[in-house]
């Protein structure tokens, strides 16, 4: 009888390894894929992308997301229902310190839950915690590869991207230390806590929202995720990320 595929990712479990790096663009899932031997597209439906090769012998499955905690939480539900034990999430964000430059890699260790999904799934009062060891493992792949000391700190993940006319704590979480805001962080960290599978994150800053407010620039043009140094940092963080899955001790859930 025929493997059943996976609804939405329309992937076979059999052909999902067990460590998933997940990324927003289909685009991106893509050029992630180079960085495997042998490669191969396993799943495509909407914005859902996904390949399976491996990083120096090691297996490792590559799926994009799309943007927002809602869609995202469709990929994260059938990779961990296939047996992904073990995920790291690459993307961009925001900067919300202003020494944090554009570029910028930065490691996610927990995050704030205003994603508007995990709410559905667990009372607000469940941690969004990153595993220690995927944290570990992100952080001595930065080292190894030329990233010293990035930080590494709590990432407010939203559930827009633009603003609208309510009232938005931006200051208050500036004040708390908050290092970026994205938009799906705290829904792979619930999803894996209340598991007990582990997950983690690493981001490039695409914009400084605390500089651009200081300046008074434009809420909505003044967002150019497209340059140059986004671009090459955001490579660098995907390889770091993929190194650090390939790195990261195997894992077995109680």
């Amino acid at each position: 009888m025929a493997e059943t595929r996976l609804p939405v990712l329309r992937a076979r479990p059999s052909e999902i390894a067990e460590r998933a790096l997940v990324v927003g663009e289909p685009e991106r899932a893509e050029w992630c894929a180079g960085l495997l031997d042998e490669a191969v597209e396993v799943g495509r439906y909407r914005e859902y992308v996904t390949f399976t090769g491996a990083f120096q012998g090691t297996p490792i499955t590559i799926c994009s997301h799309g943007v927002g905690s809602g869609g995202a939480a469709v990929a994260f539900h059938e990779l961990f229902l296939a047996g992904v034990t073990t995920v790291v999430r690459a993307g961009t964000c925001g900067g919300m310190q202003a020494a944090i430059p554009d570029g910028q890699i930065i490691v996610g260790t927990g995050a704030i839950r205003r994603d508007g999904t995990s709410n559905e799934l667990v009372p607000i009062e469940y941690p969004a915690v990153a595993h220690h060891e995927v944290v570990a493992a992100l952080l001595a792949s930065c080292q190894a590869r030329g990233v010293a000391r990035p930080p590494a700190g709590i990432i407010l993940t939203k559930a827009t991207l633009y603003e609208g006319p309510q009232a938005n704590p931006f200051d208050l979480w500036v004040r708390a230390g908050v290092v970026a805001a994205e938009m799906e962080f705290a829904t792979l960290l619930v999803m894996a806590g209340i598991r007990g599978l582990r997950a983690g994150g690493l981001f490039v800053s695409d914009g400084n929202a605390v500089r651009k407010r200081e300046a008074g620039a434009a809420k909505d043009f003044s967002y150019d995720p497209h340059r140059e140094v986004v671009k090459a940092n955001t490579q660098t963080m995907l390889r770091i990320a993929v190194a650090a899955l390939a790195a990261i001790e195997s894992f077995r859930p109680a």
